[in-house]
């Protein structure tokens, strides 16, 4: 029988609503400088700089040939039209974006984005061949009611509604805690393990086990350089999405160097 491929883990830093261009290109170059090819060739790192930032990011990467990936923090569902403020996804294609965020936390909770809106952007997505990571994560009731299993399979299933299996294999997938969001809680390593598990659980039984041992999932809530590790070292944690500590040179490639730490 033969072994399944091991997972890539793949890292990625959410900028959010932070740094300008020239800021950008600048952090850029930082991250490019602190990581060497074996360290990018184990982990792939992406960076999801604002709208505003992908051109000189794309540029950046490219004229000086950086093992780095980048992607956009959104993406509309409409192809084109009369849709101010919305960015389609040919316009992302057409700037190399290789991954787009669907459904995080904060779109689901500042925006109304329900589970079928980010199922229509996942399917925006793969239309211009660009890998969605699709966001799900339950908040603080959710969390205490106990229920906050079937929350995140039930979300995460409806994102992948009407996908190709050989899509679902691609698509990343990140959990996010939200009960653990600049709240003053905590989640531990233990609680990551337990949805991400149950997650590819739910994408093995529908979709088939090929498939969801393939599939990655990231783990999403104040991750840092000092609990990294404890965090990658759960079997089906495949990665990290990084926020405020993303936006910290030092600080992101720590956590890209993963392997260098001692689980504490």
């Amino acid at each position: 029988m033969t072994e399944p491929t091991p997972r890539r883990p793949i890292v990625a830093g959410n900028w959010k609503m932070n740094l300008n261009h020239f800021e950008a290109i600048l952090l850029v170059q930082k991250l490019a400088a602190g990581l060497n090819e074996k360290q990018l060739t184990e982990v792939e790192v992406v960076v999801l700089p604002p709208f505003t930032d992908l051109r000189s990011v794309q540029t950046a990467i490219e004229g000086d040939k950086l093992q780095l990936g980048y992607g956009a923090q959104d993406i509309s569902q409409h192809v084109k039209g009369a849709y101010t403020g919305e960015i389609s996804g040919s316009m992302l294609s057409k700037l190399g974006v290789s991954y787009v965020l669907a459904g995080h936390s904060e779109r689901r909770e500042y925006h109304d984005e329900d589970d079928t809106l980010v199922n229509a952007k996942v399917k925006a997505a793969f239309a211009n061949e660009i890998t969605p990571i699709l966001c799900v994560g339950e908040g603080l009731v959710t969390r205490e009611e106990g229920t906050h299993v079937q929350h995140c399979t039930n979300q995460v299933l409806a994102g992948l509604t009407g996908l190709k299996p050989e899509q679902v294999k691609q698509v990343v997938v990140a959990y996010e805690p939200v009960w653990a969001i600049g709240t003053g809680k905590t989640a531990t390593p233990d609680d990551a393990q337990e949805v991400c598990k149950a997650l590819r659980a739910a994408i093995s039984e529908k979709y088939g086990a090929e498939i969801g041992e393939a599939v990655r999932i990231q783990y999403g809530g104040s991750v840092k350089a000092a609990n990294i590790a404890s965090i990658m070292a759960q079997p089906d944690v495949d990665g990290v999405l990084v926020g405020g500590a993303s936006l910290e040179a030092e600080e992101f490639t720590s956590i890209v160097r993963f392997k260098e730490h001692v689980a504490r």
